[in-house]
């Protein structure tokens, strides 16, 4: 049997007309701007001006374990959860309706190593070519306002340099949504006199940028433009901060960005409303949807699914310590999405050998995704399900080690199929979540979060480094060291932490797989988002700006002479 690609079964899907999803979120034409058939901008004003659904909407954030290079179906999953949810509203005719809200696809990934980021087989968010291609344009948007700043930046210095900025003392770089190592470091300026001032620079990719981060902590246009003027881009020769206001570039990036900060509505195959709007990494940034895309779906639904990227390790522990910190967000529960072959593959095997079962393996690779509920449940009081996402090389003596085990640590676990069976296959896990919350649901909220922003750097980041990833302790290169001190002295260091490490292990090390013990953080570098209003912790090798594979997914995307767009996945 041939199994068909998440892009046939896109293109073979039915949209409905945005006009009906709107009509599900109790909402008007009047209240979104339509970008063709399928797509359309909501109007947050016009939304928030109207009485919530429901005041007791529930949040309900989806992570997931320390994943293989291929990741493990997050999004996927939230995406078949909404179906299933939706399914049993349906059933028993409550008049309750689900949302989910996603983040945007990178184009750097969508050509490099992961494909599409829409979800996969039948749980995906639709029109999926659109979505993981330029959308409506959000990243184009974000990608101009952060090089309009560049812009600004150096033509200031080239005009007479009124305020004195030292060329080498710049720290704002350009950004690009495409992964391209060539353009990590680059000499810029060369050629004529009126060609710029020569000065090292770099880009990084869009995701990882500050005015991505920016534009999804912001709560409306006038917060957005006063976050924006707060970028810190340079010091001058008397080694005093300059910000984008000092430049006077707030007014300008705002203007383009004035669209783009309208969250997108689309739907998934099975017709629920999905809001997708902005996407920040995980691993190299704070790996979260926009704030105002998750107020919007919350005020507009009863349940609100919301997925922060990677493990729980990187995106759950940004969600809590730096979106809900930043917002005001409160999440009510917690899904742990883990697979089989993930669980195998931090038990220390192959990634050619993840399809054959392995018990020994398997319970081996478990104290990974035991750490990560510990620090959903222990570290941010949160109640946790763990959906094991079904791939068809799994066994039923494999599954079965799984459920026994969490059992034992008190965690509910569900099969999730919705990969090949779209919301059905993800009722269990719609049941046993909405049982979860049931149980909860005369006790209070006991969300909190892992450290005092207040606290100095170090002790913030060796919190994380301890509580989240179980290290001993941090080192921190001299190079960071002087950056703290720096941040210390112009008094920028009382903002939360948000670590840029690999999301292959707990640990700095990639191939430090499972749970490992015994190991420290090494903190390489240190950068300020003083707009979006965290602290950059950079971790081991990794780089804001990711390169291709060797064989990357661009090779296989190709266009046929009536427009259909194929290799996308």
């Amino acid at each position: 049997m041939t199994v068909p690609s998440d892009i046939a079964i896109a293109q073979n899907a039915t949209l409905q007309p945005i006009e009906n999803i709107v009509k599900k979120l109790g909402l008007v034409m009047e209240n979104i701007e339509p970008y063709g058939h399928y797509k359309a901008k909501i109007n947050p004003n016009a939304v928030f001006a109207r009485p919530a659904k429901n005041k007791d909407s529930k949040l309900i954030l989806v992570t997931a374990i320390n994943p293989t290079p291929a990741g493990e179906g997050k999004t996927t999953v939230t995406i078949g959860l909404a179906d299933a949810l939706n399914r049993i509203h349906k059933q028993q005719n409550n008049g309750k309706l689900t949302t989910v809200a996603l983040r945007e696809p990178s184009l750097g990934p969508v050509f490099g190593i992961k494909g599409g980021a829409a979800g996969g087989g039948y749980a995906q968010v639709l029109p999926m070519e659109d979505i993981n291609l330029h959308f409506t344009g959000d990243f184009h948007a974000i990608g101009a306002a952060n090089n309009l700043l560049a812009a600004l930046l150096d033509n200031h210095i080239y005009q007479g340099n009124e305020l004195n900025i030292d060329p080498k003392q710049v720290v704002w770089r350009r950004a690009v949504d495409m992964n391209d190592r060539q353009l990590r470091n680059i000499v810029s300026g060369l050629g004529k006199r009126t060609d710029g001032v020569i000065r090292e620079d770099g880009f990084d990719i869009t995701v990882a940028s500050e005015v991505m981060a920016i534009f999804c902590l912001a709560t409306d246009l006038s917060d957005l433009k006063q976050r924006l003027g707060n970028i810190l881009v340079a010091y001058n020769k008397d080694k005093q901060p300059i910000y984008a206001k000092d430049l006077k570039a707030q007014g300008a990036m705002t203007a383009l960005l004035k669209e783009a900060i309208k969250p997108n509505l689309v739907q998934t195959i099975e017709g629920t409303p999905a809001i997708v709007h902005g996407g920040p990494f995980a691993n190299i940034a704070h790996g979260c949807n926009s704030v105002i895309a998750t107020r919007t779906a919350q005020h507009l639904a009863d349940y609100t699914l919301t997925e922060a990227g990677f493990g729980a390790d990187l995106g759950a522990q940004k969600f809590c310590d730096i979106k809900c910190r930043l917002s005001g967000l409160t999440p009510d529960a917690a899904v742990i999405v883990a697979t089989i072959r993930a669980l195998k593959y931090n038990g220390g095997i192959k990634k050619d050998e993840l399809t054959t079962e392995n018990l020994v393996a398997l319970e081996q690779g478990l104290p990974n995704l035991f750490k990560h509920i510990e620090n959903m449940r222990e570290v941010y009081g949160l109640p946790v399900v763990v959906s094991i996402n079904h791939f068809v090389s799994d066994t039923d003596a494999e599954v079965e080690l799984v459920r026994r085990a969490c059992k034992e640590k008190g965690v509910e676990v569900a099969i999730t199929k919705v990969w090949e069976q779209g919301g059905a296959g993800g009722e269990e896990l719609a049941h046993t979540l909405l049982s979860l919350l049931e149980e909860r649901k005369n006790q209070p909220n006991t969300f909190k979060l892992a450290y005092d922003s207040d606290n100095s750097i170090a002790y913030k980041i060796r919190t994380i480094a301890q509580r989240i990833y179980g290290a001993d302790n941090i080192e921190i290169s001299s190079l960071a060291q002087a950056k703290i001190r720096q941040l210390e002295a112009l008094g920028l260091d009382k903002m939360p932490i948000c670590i840029a490490k690999t999301q292959y292990s707990l640990s700095d090390d990639a191939k430090l797989l499972g749970r490992p013990t015994g190991f420290d953080i090494h903190v390489r570098d240190i950068s300020i988002s003083s707009g979006a209003g965290f602290i950059i912790v950079i971790c081991g090798p990794i780089m804001k700006m990711p390169g291709l594979p060797k064989i990357p997914s661009a090779e296989r995307i190709d266009v046929d002479i009536e427009g259909n767009i194929t290799g996308l996945f």
